[in-house]
């Protein structure tokens, strides 16, 4: 971890600074967590490399379009990259609509539903993963739009990488049914979701350490399966 006192301006207050000092005293877990990010990174890449490329064919062909979406998220001390998936949506679908999904969201593609169900969309955040600019594990990284909207507290969430899979991604497995019947989707989930979310996102943090990664790792994968 950087010094607090090279951390981004916004970062530098007392509501971070407490998160801050937490995972200071657990720089050999961090250090553990991303060898096994590169670990378990590499070996996912072995055995998922054909499914990926089987995906890859069955999304050019299904819909019109390219077969990844790139959107910008933010990850750790709030840089900004272009997160990797499998498109699920028709082209354009964020200039149509929200920046998140609900459940029986016309934009989504009848292949991006069965992706979507089983979280396959995300397989090629993988290489984010070897790059550094995610982890396995970790807050799933925000559109720059709603990280503007953070409070200082929701801050310290970018103290570590952007996750795959989190705590309050595995308790919002649902998130799409729950804005389904919403007017101002956006609006619900900047005022209500999204202060919720970032609740399991400190807990995350404050309870940090590998073997909590382990397990979550663990219930994610029942969670889908499920």
């Amino acid at each position: 971890m950087i010094s607090f006192d090279k951390l981004p301006q916004r970062f530098q207050c007392d509501e971070v600074r407490e998160y801050y000092d937490i995972l200071c005293k657990k720089k050999f877990s961090i250090m553990l967590k991303r060898i096994t990010d590169i670990f378990m990174a590499l070996v996912m890449l072995i055995f998922l490399i054909i499914p990926i490329i089987i995906i890859s064919i069955a999304v050019k062909c299904t819909s019109k379009g390219p077969v990844f979406y790139k959107q910008v998220r933010v990850t750790a001390y709030g840089r900004r990259f272009k997160i990797l998936k499998f498109r699920t949506m028709v082209v354009g679908a964020d200039k149509i609509g929200s920046l998140v999904t609900t459940d029986g969201d016309r934009r989504i593609t009848k292949m991006g539903k069965f992706l979507r169900k089983y979280r396959l969309d995300e397989l090629p955040q993988i290489f984010h993963v070897v790059s550094g600019k995610m982890s396995v594990v970790g807050t799933r990284p925000e559109v720059p739009k709603y990280v503007d909207s953070y409070e200082k507290e929701y801050l310290a969430t970018l103290l570590m990488p952007a996750g795959i899979t989190s705590l309050a991604s595995i308790m919002y497995k649902d998130e799409e049914k729950l804005l389904s019947d919403k007017d101002d989707v956006d609006t619900v989930y900047v005022e209500q979701i999204l202060p919720d979310k970032m609740e399991y996102n400190l807990k995350y943090l404050r309870n940090f350490g590998f073997r909590s990664d382990i397990k979550l790792m663990f219930k994610t994968v029942k969670e889908v399966f499920s």
